[in-house]
């Protein structure tokens, strides 16, 4: 029941929900929770489910929003030139085909994610990178609605939708029970078919994360192991130090020298 589109949504990007918009690029819109509905030049309004990608091409009036009971989480990217031209002009992507079932993907959501780290920082090249990002969700959402995500058993999507929740969510302390909670299933259901279906506890998987992320932070920042403890997740750099020297075999300290002596 928030206010759609944002306020914080970019001027150049706003639109009316009842009016819609006409935009001179092409739009990827991914769903990796919630649902809504969209209405185009081509289609009448058509129900959006989680995991699916929505595509519009530039000239075509289109609107979309979630439904206002659930919501739902949502990424984009914007863009246009001669390759996705030559690709609409010879038939290999149908611009009247505007919604792709993808299925929900953590692959998806971290390119997603990695287009939004490479616009922040806008190193040198960085829009090379976010052409490539670009291409290849198209490539996927053009693949993978081949084989609809309606394939795949409940438990795969829930499980889908958990990697997803946790990926999200591991740098504010969530923890196992918190995601079982937001399924709407049983902690034990949870945890069982997790360790089924990718060979790691919830906790294990988290933990995962988080040093995976902290590796990161201590190669690339120069922040401080207490900050580095805080941001992924933990709630005291003690307990961070511990967890983080029985999984690499040393401390973030030396982790981190270790590192900085090979360059």
């Amino acid at each position: 029941n928030s206010e759609y589109p944002p306020r914080n949504h970019p001027p150049e990007y706003l639109f009316s929900k009842t009016k819609g918009r006409i935009l001179d690029e092409y739009v990827l819109l991914y769903v990796a929770n919630g649902s809504g509905f969209y209405s185009s030049h081509f289609h009448e309004k058509v129900e959006v489910k989680a995991g699916s990608m929505l595509f519009f091409s530039p000239g075509a009036w289109h609107s979309y929003a979630p439904n206002d009971s659930v919501g739902w989480d949502e990424y984009w990217i914007v863009f246009n030139g001669q390759t996705v031209n030559n690709r609409v002009e010879n038939n290999l992507i149908n611009p009247q085909k505007e919604i792709y079932d993808v299925g929900i993907s953590l692959q998806v959501v971290q390119l997603f994610n990695m287009a939004i780290a490479m616009a922040r920082e806008q190193n040198a090249g960085y829009q090379k990178i976010l052409s490539g990002i670009a291409d290849l969700l198209l490539g996927i959402a053009c693949c993978c609605d081949k084989k609809s995500d309606t394939q795949l058993s409940k438990v795969t999507q829930q499980m889908n939708k958990a990697k997803i929740l946790m990926y999200e969510n591991f740098h504010m302390a969530v923890s196992p029970k918190d995601v079982a909670a937001k399924l709407c299933v049983s902690y034990s259901w949870f945890r069982y078919n997790f360790k089924q279906s990718t060979g790691l506890s919830p906790h294990q998987y988290i933990q995962g994360l988080r040093m995976h992320r902290s590796k990161e932070l201590l190669k690339t920042t120069n922040l401080t192991c207490r900050e580095i403890s805080y941001k992924v997740g933990y709630d005291s750099p003690e307990h961070f130090a511990s967890v983080f020297k029985k999984n690499v075999g040393v401390s973030p300290t030396k982790y981190r020298e270790r590192y900085e002596s090979k360059r």
